[in-house]
């Protein structure tokens, strides 16, 4: 096992999703159960189920000077990055270290692909893309880490992760790493992916899609909803100064390499990613208060991480999905829950599982239905992506 790391400060943090806007508004929600799912209304012929769409993304004003950038996924990210005063904090920490001292590591499974669906859809008579679309940044992976970048006036490192669903978790991992090894000093954390075709039909395609909202470690889930989020964090060496901030404490990352679609049968490489990230913070399993789930209400999702999390925690741990809230927001749910985690461990908060009208007796005690209040100091945040990529995030409370 890895040895422990110093923790890193989390300085700024915010994220914008179905279920709402910035951070306060995502906390009314949990505390309000108030989830932000609705009847599927993308594409021309939508598919019968539910998404978690954040509203009002196309009208949301979008910079004229990068305009170079432009499409849904970007617009996200801009609208994103409005929230929480975050442009500012950044701006701060810019001047702190200088523009190439705060490296930006950005997650995403689908990146702008909704743009260059849109030019294939009004492919010219001579085969080429409209003159609107013939912009090649915005048909890369890597087209929301070069816009924000730019839009946050960063010229350091700039790394985008693509890992399926645990792109925007892995992202802190690679941002304490490259710190550590003194490649950057600060770094600007998360991930964006918005509802495009690709994902809808491409999931629906594997039977994986729910009908109805998602219900996670129900009896009755039948498979999961899809939504789409924007979320960041700014990431610094801990200071005295800010003692009273989130901390990041470790990481745990692995590689089921079993099966192109399904996790390890019996959740090997889960279960060596949350003891890789509990010895990275230096603690054991019965320190963890609350563990924010993938638990994306597909059948073998819930039912291998369920396993898990009943062998491997003692049954006073708390545990829950908030994927009833926002949905599944692909390569940015690690960003999303992590903030939700953060937002748990800052108000004391065990968010329940929305949807779900009761838990599969198969798993153990400490799955939470409902919402409860208590005490919080350590926390983690499970992403268990596509193919069996793990990540695992430990926070801490640090004391004020």
């Amino acid at each position: 096992m890895p040895a422990q790391i110093p923790p890193l400060t989390i300085s700024a943090y915010t994220a914008t999703c179905a279920a709402a806007r910035g951070r306060a508004a995502l906390l009314d929600a949990l505390l309000r159960r108030r989830g932000g799912l609705r009847l599927n209304d993308f594409t021309a012929a939508p598919l019968a189920t539910w998404i978690g769409r954040v509203p009002f993304v196309a009208d949301h004003p979008f910079p004229s000077e990068f305009a170079e950038w432009e499409c849904r996924n970007n617009r996200l990210a801009w609208m994103g990055l409005q929230a929480d005063n975050f442009v500012s904090q950044v701006a701060t920490a810019r001047a702190r270290y200088g523009s190439n001292r705060v490296a930006v590591v950005l997650g995403t499974s689908t990146s702008s692909i909704g743009a260059t669906e849109e030019g294939y859809e009004r492919l010219q008579p001579d085969g080429q893309y409209p003159p609107d679309l013939r912009r090649p940044i915005v048909h890369t992976p890597h087209s929301l880490g070069d816009f924000v970048q730019h839009a946050l006036g960063l010229t350091g490192v700039c790394i985008t992760v693509a890992t399926a669903c645990s792109s925007s978790a892995k992202v802190f991992a690679q941002a304490e790493r490259l710190m550590r090894l003194n490649v950057a000093d600060a770094a600007v954390v998360g991930g964006v992916d918005t509802l495009c075709g690709s994902v809808l039909f491409g999931f629906n395609s594997l039977e994986l899609v729910s009908p109805e909202p998602c219900r996670p470690f129900d009896p009755e889930r039948r498979g999961i909803t899809l939504g789409e989020a924007a979320g960041f964090a700014l990431l610094e060496r801990a200071a005295p100064a800010q003692s009273g901030a989130p901390r990041l404490l470790g990481y745990g990352e692995t590689s089921d390499a079993h099966h192109m679609s399904s996790p390890h049968p019996d959740g090997l490489g889960a279960r060596i990613a949350i003891r890789q990230a509990l010895s990275r913070a230096g603690i054991d399993a019965v320190a963890i208060d609350y563990i924010n789930l993938h638990g994306t209400a597909s059948r073998m999702n819930d039912e291998i991480e369920g396993r898990v999390v009943s062998d491997v925690f003692p049954s006073t741990t708390r545990a829950s999905s908030t994927k009833g809230w926002t949905g599944h927001a692909l390569g940015a749910a690690g960003i999303l829950e992590a903030v939700i985690t953060l937002l748990a461990l800052e108000n004391g908060l065990v968010p329940g599982t929305l949807n779900s009208t009761s838990i599969d007796s198969a798993f153990g005690p400490q799955i939470a239905l409902e919402n409860e209040q208590r005490e919080l100091r350590y926390a983690l945040s499970h992403s268990f992506g596509f193919g069996g990529s793990n990540c695992v995030l430990a926070f801490g409370r640090a004391a004020a």
